[in-house]
């Protein structure tokens, strides 16, 4: 039986991110791709003047009744940008849709530059972490990191003992796998730290610098990274992939100024699927 992912986000109409990015990308890594909107917007909200938005909450536990009935099982689950309302729900659609040994991934989309996004209110760090917890990889940022485990935002002049104690300590929230994104050390160097919990080891991989942040680019990077593991791809293989592919798309994108709301990460795509061979 070949391998069917879920993922479960929010549908930007418009902007490459969450699930038009997600779809496209994992089932370009050969996974078929289940998709499960948790609301949806005309266009994300970073520099549109404005947006309209359908939260679609009460529809999952629905979805869920029919999918018991016709018995579709997933190898895997993707979470991304959901509300503290869905939680539950989510949870209870792995827990009754799982095949064995189903994979939990989750990129807890909540927070960025040390603030919590529009719509999100203090206490839903806490409720992010009911998905955290017993999540076999989780992708948090440094300031995602830094709510889920109630601490300052700290952006710069940290050190490897700063990171390494935060991935354990995430870890340590029910996760097995941590990577912790935007990671630097080095002032031309933007990478993820990479931790086991089994092994009890971190590692690193970092590409250089780019000179615009783009919008999108998170989305892009957990979908490679989704995939790639669905592929067979270690951890450490995954993590570094998605940080390749959306160097290249940030790459492909630049210098064209009308393109300012995502990256191409479309044409990406080709990139994607031959280093997935290799």
């Amino acid at each position: 039986m070949d391998k069917r992912l879920l993922t479960i986000q929010d549908v930007s109409c418009v902007g490459q991110c969450s699930l038009t990015v997600a779809l496209p990308v994992i089932s370009a890594c050969g996974i078929e791709t289940g998709i499960l909107p948790s609301s949806v917007l005309s266009n994300h909200t970073a520099g549109f003047s404005g947006w309209t938005f359908h939260d679609l909450t009460d529809d999952m536990p629905k979805i869920l009744d029919r999918w018991l009935t016709e018995k579709v099982t997933f190898d895997a689950f993707y979470t991304g940008y959901v509300s503290k309302a869905q939680i539950p729900h989510i949870l209870d659609i792995m827990e009754k849709t799982a095949r064995p040994g189903a994979l939990r991934i989750v990129d807890p989309v909540m927070a960025d530059n040390g603030k919590l996004y529009a719509g999100f209110d203090d206490d839903f760090p806490q409720e992010m972490k009911k998905l955290c917890k017993g999540a076999d990889v989780i992708m948090p940022n440094l300031t995602e990191a830094a709510f889920l485990l109630g601490q300052p935002y700290v952006a710069e002049g940290y050190d490897k003992a700063f990171i390494e104690k935060m991935a354990r300590d995430l870890a340590a929230l029910g996760a097995k796998n941590v990577i912790v994104t935007g990671v630097s050390f080095e002032s031309d160097k933007l990478g993820v730290a990479v931790y086991s919990a089994k092994d009890d080891k971190v590692e690193y991989y970092f590409n250089e610098k780019q000179a615009v942040s783009s919008h999108g680019t998170g989305d892009l990077y957990a979908s490679v990274v989704a995939g790639a593991l669905l592929r067979g791809k270690t951890l450490l293989e995954a993590a570094s992939l998605g940080a390749d592919v959306v160097v290249e798309a940030i790459k492909i994108t630049n210098g064209d100024k009308d393109h300012w709301y995502g990256v191409k990460f479309e044409k990406a795509l080709p990139y994607l699927i031959k280093r997935l061979g290799d």
